[in-house]
């Protein structure tokens, strides 16, 4: 399917969430060279806080024209360095856990670090034409109406299988890789945001990846994003499902009720 950038140039970003080994990093990948936009997967977003945290004062960690003037070096360079699109592999080299500054505790410090990698999650929305992979996209820029929200989902025992073909060929690690990193992702969400990140209302689209092949998805989600496009101008009372819907000829019969029990 042939991509109308046209009609989607007035969107900022996608993000996906997904369940580990269901797929969605790969489908993220792609969803980005077949736009043409740029990846910020989690690498990409903890290296520009890491710069950020190490480099920036107080006042410039907030500005907004500084955290985005960051995050566009790192991708410059990160393009320089490859010599082709964003990698979708770990990108550049920070050190998770390392402190930002001396005189911070380290509560304070791991405060300040999730803080930034917010603040840059919003910075590549407010770039523009970026596919945002996890770090709670989904909930920072939930209020823009110019970013399309995705989540991506499997069974569990194909996300298992998913694993065991790429990264840990044994089977029960594999399952403790999903396990873990299922855990971690919800602790991390409900932890930073408050939230479930298997809400279905903080998406525009939940996919699951049982069946359809993920290019497929790829255009599933090109089709969603020109159609959210195309209503970016439709005031608020103009959307929803009862939009353009005429009210039933007739009151609705009532719910199916299951028949009770006899007692006897």
């Amino acid at each position: 399917m042939e991509v109308n950038q046209q009609a989607i140039a007035a969107m900022r970003a996608v993000t996906i969430s997904r369940q580990y080994g269901s797929g969605g990093g790969e489908i993220a990948a792609r969803l980005a060279r077949k736009l043409g936009w740029q990846l910020i997967d989690h690498a990409i977003i903890e290296q520009a806080a890491r710069e950020l945290g190490v480099y920036a004062t107080d006042v410039a960690r907030y500005d907004e024209e500084y955290v985005e003037g960051t995050l566009s070096r790192i991708l410059n360079r990160i393009r320089n360095l490859s010599g082709s699109f964003i990698p979708t592999t770990s990108a550049g080299s920070f050190i998770p856990g390392a402190p930002l500054t001396s005189s911070r505790s380290s509560v304070e410090n791991e405060r300040a670090y999730q803080e930034t990698m917010q603040q840059v999650v919003r910075a590549a929305a407010n770039t523009g034409h970026v596919v945002i992979v996890g770090r709670g996209g989904q909930i920072l820029l939930t209020n823009r109406r110019d970013v399309l929200h995705v989540r991506v989902v499997a069974p569990l025992e194909m996300r298992i299988a998913y694993v065991a073909s790429r990264e840990e060929p044994k089977v029960t690690a594999a399952r403790m890789r999903v396990q873990e990193k299922d855990r971690a992702r919800d602790r991390y969400i409900q932890t930073q945001f408050r939230r479930r990140p298997d809400d279905p209302e903080l998406y525009d689209l939940v996919i699951n990846t049982a069946v359809l092949e993920l290019d497929r998805i790829v255009d599933l989600i090109c089709l969603a994003l020109e159609d959210k496009a195309s209503r970016l101008s439709a005031p608020a009372e103009e959307l929803g499902p009862a939009a353009g819907l005429a009210p039933y000829p007739s009151r609705p019969a009532a719910d199916f009720r299951v028949p009770e029990r006899s007692s006897s």
